[in-house]
């Protein structure tokens, strides 16, 4: 046996897969509704463009299951995460909103430099941790439960007040792509330390996700495609088999629309991101019709 085969029998010993899963084994895990897929739009940063994108899925005859912005919690007003809220019950949607403090609107030097861009999102100091659960606390006074996190210490310590009633019990923590999280360890970590999904790296493949599938059990967050700023790339004749070894996964789709992650996304660009969840869904039907969506309502 070599040193590689007894370090591929350690990492089956501890519950992790041994490689990645090149056989693409389908997965037999699911949402509690027992559905394998769901679809989640990305960048809607406040209650226009939320109004006319969920509108328009209205005329195209599609529900989805998340709507997630992603500028941060302390760029909208009362009024705003409030009218969000408000629309989110309209529609049976689960709003996720983001974190506000982050590395990129910190006084960071470094941040904007090519070497200080791979701290991504992530908090500098103990004072941006305070002012992150500051962000959660004012977010969910307003109803909001579900939170995009940028930030494993944030991560930890966000569910360690979900445990001790320093912020609401049912509140969710999806932790963003911007984490650069893209092996079954990783993802591991991050569900040992609360989170309730993860969104892996962009360009994850299949066989690394169908490895990461068996490393965890909270659902898997997967780009169908992406804004030019992260790849550009579009997916969707992928979809298929990333809900077969992946489920239960969120489908983040129209993202392409955008040219970059935080995006002020328009009325126009809203109504083409409901279009790209309509493409989307066409290939699931055609491709892959048994797979099982969640219905409208269903957000846990």
């Amino acid at each position: 046996m070599t040193s590689m085969d007894k370090t591929r029998e350690f990492l089956k010993a501890i519950g992790m897969p041994s490689g990645d899963a090149y056989d693409l084994p389908s997965s037999e895990k699911r949402f509690a509704d027992g559905a394998q897929y769901r679809f989640e739009v990305p960048g809607i940063q406040g209650p226009g463009a939320m109004r006319v994108l969920l509108d328009e899925l209205d005329i195209y005859g599609i529900f989805i299951h998340r709507v997630t912005q992603t500028k941060g919690i302390m760029c909208l007003t009362d009024s705003e995460i409030y009218k969000m809220v408000e629309l989110a019950i309209q529609y049976q949607v689960d709003l996720i909103l983001a974190i506000g403090p982050r590395a990129v609107y910190d006084t960071s030097a470094s941040v904007n430099t090519p070497e200080g861009q791979r701290m991504g999102y992530r908090l500098r100091g103990q004072e941006q941790i305070v002012r992150a659960i500051e962000d959660v606390k004012r977010a969910a006074g307003f109803g909001c439960r579900s939170f995009l996190v940028y930030d494993e210490g944030c991560l930890w310590v966000l569910n360690e007040a979900r445990k001790a009633g320093e912020i609401p019990a049912d509140c969710h923590f999806k932790v963003s792509a911007h984490s650069g999280h893209g092996n079954p360890c990783a993802a591991r970590l991050l569900e040992i330390n609360g989170a309730d999904s993860v969104n892996p790296v962009r360009d994850i493949q299949l066989q690394m996700l169908a490895a990461m599938r068996q490393a965890v059990d909270i659902p898997i967050d997967i780009h169908t495609e992406n804004p030019a700023s992260s790849g550009g790339f579009i997916r969707h004749y992928e979809v298929p088999e990333m809900i077969r070894v992946a489920a239960p996964v969120y489908l983040k789709t129209g993202g392409s629309v955008a040219k970059t992650h935080s995006w002020n996304t328009g009325d126009e660009e809203a109504k083409k991101r409901a279009k790209q969840i309509s493409m989307v869904k066409r290939v699931i039907d055609t491709y892959y019709p048994e797979a099982v969506c969640s219905q409208r309502g269903n957000k846990r």
